[in-house]
């Protein structure tokens, strides 16, 4: 009887967990007795196949003997094909062709010729590894780059079993994959800029508040004003990924399995724009087993844009109010429950009514009160009290359309914005994100600035939340200004911003 143990891990969520495997091979039996315990899913069961296949055409044959496989803690359910590279090392152990591998962690999918294919989730496996003290790390070459970044491991990427198996042997003849450091892209050389959106100078000036306080934009406005295109250059002047952020952002794409093959870091802002029909777990997340990461967890530490706001599920919706207030979401499923970030920026945009002109001055609407009442509702009034800023994005005059001044640009637009972000850091939050309890010490007001605040809560009836998001704007406001004290004239500002859904769905 032989028993071989290799290491690897498992993803849960974005954060990755020690797996030992266990093989032990004995006679008594034959090949086709291969057994896997400790709560294998379907594609774990099925890995013995490729295993196999794998084994025999490297070269290295397989044993006539019975092999059972535990993967433990077996309290764990173990999901994807990444264990197929520790189970057929073990079994090579078993067998005596490999050594020991107490030093290693090992994640991979197989296949049939024996070479490795990638999986998800290897940075969370990098961070695993070095938060077990395992030293070295044996992936697939395309996840290479990937787990290279998480300092203190050594990566080494393999594109077949046979090399696995001479670098366990020989170790001194391969090198780790070098660590390169990030190449975050600058965001005029790659996004579109704001200088081609002509007139909407309101419009341009909330983007660049919501950019530099990280709050909510809802446009309204008829078909083909611009609202689109004003989302898509959003980004653009939003300040640059930190290592940390792009760290994360990595670590959720990855699990995701949306990283591009090769890349180490994402460098730009994630802009997620799924289309009105997606179901409730493709903009939260979930499905069936182990949950996955939605649209507004991929959007973290960027954008999410929902264009044509009430065609999506009225539902759906309704489930973005958690991960806007907490900055996450948390998936409660039968085998376990997971947290996922979702620290995003929305932006959403709607037509004023079904057939879109209801405020448009040259064309005529056709919509009746009640089909625009209803077509409103879609959007409930909770979640609009979660949106900072409501602006409306009129139809372009001709002269506008056809004139020579073609306004600020992105680069204007991120200075501004990035010098604004630099006074919040001090602080120690963004403006959206500053905690109920220091609200008024941030956001402190004189009597012009109360009164001013005190007639716009009597006169639209304003919710508490309404209020506290309406004094973080005016904060951002006069950040922007270069302000230390909010004044009435940047609460004016911020009032404006709220004015629409008053308009609308009153």
């Amino acid at each position: 009887m032989a028993l071989f143990r290799t290491r690897s891990a498992a993803v849960f969520g974005i954060e990755a967990h020690l797996i030992d495997v266990e093989v032990d091979m004995y006679p008594g039996g034959n090949a086709r007795d291969f057994i896997t315990v400790g709560m294998p899913d379907t594609a774990v069961r099925e890995s013995r196949e490729r295993i196999k296949s794998a084994l025999l055409n490297s070269g290295f044959g397989y044993p006539n003997k019975s092999v059972t496989i535990n993967l433990a803690p077996a309290n764990v359910r173990k999901e994807g094909a990444g264990f197929d590279l520790p189970m057929a090392l073990g079994i090579l152990g078993a067998m005596g062709t490999v050594g020991r591998t107490d030093e290693h962690m090992l994640v991979g999918e197989l296949s049939l010729d024996g070479t490795l294919r990638p999986v998800r989730g290897v940075l969370s496996i990098a961070v695993c590894a070095r938060r077990q003290g395992i030293p070295n790390l044996l992936v697939p070459a395309d996840n290479a780059a990937e787990a290279a970044v998480t300092e203190g491991v050594r990566v080494f990427g393999m594109r077949h079993l046979s090399e696995v198996v001479a670098y366990l042997n020989q170790p001194d003849r391969f090198q780790p994959t070098s660590s390169s450091p990030p190449s975050f892209a600058s965001p005029e050389e790659c996004l579109p800029d704001f200088r081609e959106v002509r007139g909407q100078t309101t419009a341009k000036r909330a983007l660049e508040v919501a950019a530099a306080g990280g709050h909510n934009v809802l446009m309204i406005g008829p078909p083909g004003s611009g609202k689109t295109m004003l989302a898509k250059r959003f980004a653009g002047i939003l300040p640059p990924l930190t290592f940390q952020e792009s760290i994360e952002t990595t670590q959720i794409h990855s699990v995701a399995g949306l990283l591009p093959r090769g890349v180490g870091l994402l460098a730009r802002r994630p802009f997620r724009a799924p289309h009105h029909t997606v179901s409730d777990a493709g903009l939260i997340g979930g499905g069936s087993g182990t949950p996955r990461p939605g649209e507004v967890s991929l959007a973290h530490n960027g954008v999410l844009f929902l264009d044509e706001l009430p065609e999506f599920p009225r539902n759906v919706l309704e489930m973005l109010r958690q991960p806007i207030e907490e900055s996450s979401v948390t998936l409660a499923r039968t085998n376990m429950t997971l947290s996922f970030p979702a620290d995003f920026i929305l932006i959403a945009a709607m037509n004023p009514c079904p057939c879109g002109y209801f405020s448009d001055t040259t064309r005529e609407c056709r919509c009746t009160g009640a089909i625009i009442q209803r077509y409103l509702s879609k959007v409930s009034g909770p979640l609009l009290d979660r949106i900072d800023l409501h602006v409306e994005v009129p139809a372009v005059a001709y002269k506008e359309l056809r004139g020579k001044d073609h306004g600020t640009t992105s680069a204007e637009m991120r200075a501004r914005v990035q010098a604004a972000r630099a006074i919040q850091q001090r602080r120690g939050f963004y403006n959206a994100r500053i905690p109920s309890r220091l609200l008024r010490n941030f956001c402190a007001l004189d009597e012009a600035g109360e009164r001013t605040l005190e007639m716009a809560v009597r006169r639209m009836g304003l919710s508490a939340r309404a209020h506290d998001r309406i004094l973080k704007a005016a904060r951002t406001i006069a950040d922007l200004d270069n302000s230390e004290s909010v004044t009435a004239k940047h609460l004016a500002e911020a009032v404006q911003y709220r004015s629409l859904d008053r308009s609308y769905w009153s």
